[in-house]
């Protein structure tokens, strides 16, 4: 890793924008949902249906949220995928992540894929992607993916960002550092990892 590299500011210097006039709505349990409007049969019956399980049934973890996995999606500009994702396992030691970057081909259309479960009787509101791309230690750009708010369930959740490009042209290609950071309404950081990609002429 070269010096520049190693003196990437905080990740924290530099945070998703607000959305102007949005006001983040109060979180609430599982449980609590389940009992609003109680007299309601029918928006009783939706609710069960949406929510799947009773409290007593809902999946406990160590946290409220585990990030898995993200991953490359390679697709055409339409964003139908093309190849495999390539995917980066987020469960255990991450620190060397940025050590074996991910090879993209140049123009290559692309989304990034994030796999995440929500746990216990937390209703997560608001959760966003905010990605950082740094190349030779200069940020060259940004961005910020509204996820969604999700409830606890047993199967992992999936979310795909828009359809982008990778940069092009022999000045394009190298090493970027993206640094990544999975947050919510309530600035609850669920997980912040380092990882790269290399842009190259041609997939390997």
């Amino acid at each position: 890793m070269s010096e520049a590299e190693a003196n990437l500011k905080p990740l924290d210097d530099d945070e998703p924008e607000e959305t102007p006039g949005y006001v983040p709505p109060a979180q609430k349990t599982w449980e609590e949902i389940q009992n609003l409007d109680a007299d309601d049969e029918a928006l009783v019956k939706y609710k069960q249906t949406l929510l799947g399980v009773t409290p007593e049934e809902l999946p406990k973890g160590p946290k409220n949220v585990v990030v898995e996995k993200v991953a490359i999606v390679p697709t055409d500009e339409k964003g139908n995928p093309v190849r495999d994702p390539i995917e980066l396992d987020l469960i255990g030691d991450i620190s060397k992540l940025k050590d074996s970057p991910i090879t993209i081909k140049e123009g290559t259309y692309y989304k990034i894929k994030i796999i995440f479960k929500v746990y216990n009787d937390q209703i997560i509101s608001g959760l966003r992607l905010h990605n950082l791309f740094y190349r030779k230690g200069i940020r060259v750009t940004k961005d910020s993916f509204m996820v969604g708010s999700y409830g606890p369930k047993f199967e992992p959740h999936e979310y795909l960002t828009p359809i982008d490009e990778a940069p092009k042209g022999m000045m394009a290609r190298g090493k970027y550092i993206i640094r990544s950071k999975f947050i919510d309404d309530d600035k609850n950081s669920h997980l912040e990892w380092e990882w790269a990609i290399e842009i190259k002429k041609d997939w390997q």
